[in-house]
Formats: C-alpha cells, sequence, structure tokens
C-alpha cells in the first residue's frame, strides 16, 4: 500500500522557496509536468501562474496570499522540526524522478541540508536543478552519452568505491569518503558509465544535462535503485 501524499506514474517538480531562474520553472515542468511545493515554494509557483498538486512541509513561511489560494485537499502541513521541508516532501513523493527547483544557491547550510537528504532518501530518484549545475545520487549504475572534456565531479557523502568507463582520472581502486579522496573537476574522455558500491556518491555535471539525466533517472527499473535507508523523521501512517 502507498501512503505517500503525492503518488504519480509522471515525473514531479519539486519547488523552493530558495533562488529559482528565469528558465528553471519552465526547463523542469518541460521534463517533469506534475508540480508539487515545498512550503513558500508554493509562492513562487504561484506567482508563475502554475497549478500545484500539492504543498509540503511545517508551514512556517509560505504567505497568508499563497496559503489562501490553496485548496484544503492539497494543503498538508507536517509541524514537527525535525527535518527539513525538502526531506518532509520528498519522502512523501512516489514517482519515477523528481526535479527539485530552487533548493540552491542563497543559504549554505540549506543547501547542505538537501544534499544530505539526496542521501537519506537513496530510493527517491531526484534531481537538482542550479545555476549551472545538476546534481544527483549515483545510482548503482548509470550511463550517460557524453563529449570529451565535460567536467564530471563525484564529491562522497559516506565511504564508496566504484569503476569508472569514460573519465580522464578513472576511480577504479579508491575509497572516496569525505575524510578522504574526493573527485571533483574530473573531465569526460567520452561517454560516461560510472558503478558505485553504495549510496553515498554525488554525481556534479553540466547543466545542460538536465534532460539526459532526468530521462536516464526514470527510466530506472526497480531492482536498478537503491532501497530505502532506515531514516528517522518518517510519518505516521493516515488511519
Amino acid at each position: 500500500m502507498n501512503n505517500k501524499i503525492v503518488d504519480e506514474f509522471e515525473a514531479v517538480t519539486l519547488v523552493g522557496g530558495g533562488a529559482v531562474g528565469p528558465e528553471d520553472l519552465q526547463a523542469a515542468l518541460a521534463l517533469a509536468p506534475v508540480c508539487v511545493a515545498a512550503d513558500s515554494g508554493a509562492d513562487v509557483v504561484l506567482r508563475a501562474g502554475i497549478e500545484l498538486t500539492a504543498v509540503i512541509g511545517d508551514m512556517d513561511s509560505i504567505s497568508p496570499e499563497a496559503q489562501a489560494q490553496i485548496p484544503t485537499a492539497r494543503f498538508h502541513k507536517i509541524p514537527e522540526q525535525m527535518s527539513t521541508d525538502f526531506d518532509k516532501a520528498l519522502r512523501n513523493i512516489s514517482a519515477p524522478v523528481v526535479l527539485a527547483v530552487g533548493f540552491c544557491g542563497r543559504r549554505i547550510d540549506h543547501q547542505l541540508g538537501v544534499l544530505h537528504t539526496l542521501v537519506m532518501r537513496p530510493d527517491v530518484a531526484c534531481l537538482l536543478l542550479g545555476d549551472e549545475d545538476v546534481i544527483f545520487l549515483c545510482p548503482p549504475t548509470i550511463e550517460i552519452p557524453m563529449a570529451p572534456g565535460t567536467r564530471v565531479s563525484l564529491f562522497p557523502m559516506g565511504e564508496v568505491r566504484g569503476v569508472s568507463q569514460g573519465l580522464e582520472w578513472p576511480i577504479e581502486g579508491l575509497t572516496f569518503s569525505p575524510t578522504g579522496a574526493s573527485g571533483t573537476s574530473n573531465r569526460a574522455t567520452g561517454d560516461l558509465r560510472l558503478e558505485v558500491d553504495a549510496p553515498f556518491m554525488l554525481c556534479i555535471l553540466p547543466r545542460r544535462f538536465l534532460a539526459a539525466v532526468t530521462e536516464r533517472l526514470a527510466a530506472l527499473p526497480d531492482h536498478a535503485r537503491w532501497p530505502a535507508r532506515a531514516a528517522p523523521h518518517r510519518d505516521p501512517q493516515p488511519s
């Protein structure tokens, strides 16, 4: 039984209250047409005249004007304060892939919290859209067509090992960790293939890979995805 607030067969765009560029919403919605907001992300969405499927969060920053426009059935307040609004939203979405807009830039502590959530929710395929980059948690295996010279950055959020094809500096034989090796500013020699042994490796690519990575994450079958991590801050099941 799926008790998620949002349960979709289509990709979902999740909008936060952080920095949102003029083309970010359009770029995300072209690939992920179902729109969900995390708390004050609703203000961003409503100002753009976009229909909201749901708003999820502790609702401590959404404006009264935006709240008044949202039907009660689409307004989902989760009052606990031990997790971020991004976490509250992501753990309540079931979709092939989530494109997250408005979660990069501005406050560094917020962005670090977002990256932490990607690692804590590895079962949810999620891609962050920034001004210059896209960021995602590497699945067990991913292949992405790529031109030689493309910047490929790998940053570990825990101990992880892997193998690669198509990198100027291959990752075989290395143990990555936040206190050890990282793989920022690597370069592609051609099409990229990555395999990693744990759900801890963030991959950072140029923004132009938004569509290619979205397509590949959405197409992953269940057996090729990470299982859910035993994580805190689970919501009570509806009666």
